[in-house]
């Protein structure tokens, strides 16, 4: 029988290959689309979570907000703060001044691993907060306000 006619077990089968992939893999940072999983398996959306739950069960992977699972490694500290403390944040370490042009959404989602929508709505919860000047189509945002160290920078 094959992993389509029977599908009772594919999920483990497929978690049991992807676990593989990550120790044959060290610098492996996300893991595949449920897309590309359901694709090279031939199994529906939810067989593909199921493996998926079954890497963060044993602790190898975890759902990332806005972004693929990403896998965890054993003794790499991983930020888990909200994305919008993460952003704000930047503006101190990239020693940006008030009027200073903030980085992009494409450059802000490449650095943290996050998808653009994601990275727009932390950004625009960081314009209300009132750290940010509006951004929008063709225009980039600046830094109104530098967050001060001592606080936090919740928006």
């Amino acid at each position: 029988m094959t992993e389509q006619a029977s599908p009772r077990g594919t999920f483990l089968k497929i978690a049991e290959r992807m676990k593989a992939r990550i120790a044959g893999e060290p610098g492996m940072a996300q893991m595949p689309s449920l897309a590309e999983v359901m694709a090279e398996h031939g199994v529906s959306r939810g067989v593909a979570l199921r493996a998926f739950k079954v890497l963060q069960q044993e602790g190898l992977a975890e759902p990332a907000p806005g972004a693929r699972w990403r896998v965890v490694h054993a003794g790499t500290p991983m930020d888990r703060r909200p994305l919008p403390e993460r952003i704000a944040e930047l503006i101190s370490a990239e020693g940006l001044e008030v009027g200073a042009p903030f980085l992009s959404t494409g450059e802000l989602s490449a650095r943290l691993g996050a998808s653009r929508p994601t990275i727009t709505k932390a950004l625009a919860q960081l314009e209300a907060a009132g750290l940010l000047t509006e951004g929008g189509q063709g225009k980039r945002r600046s830094v109104r306000a530098v967050p001060s160290p001592q606080e936090d920078s919740k928006p």
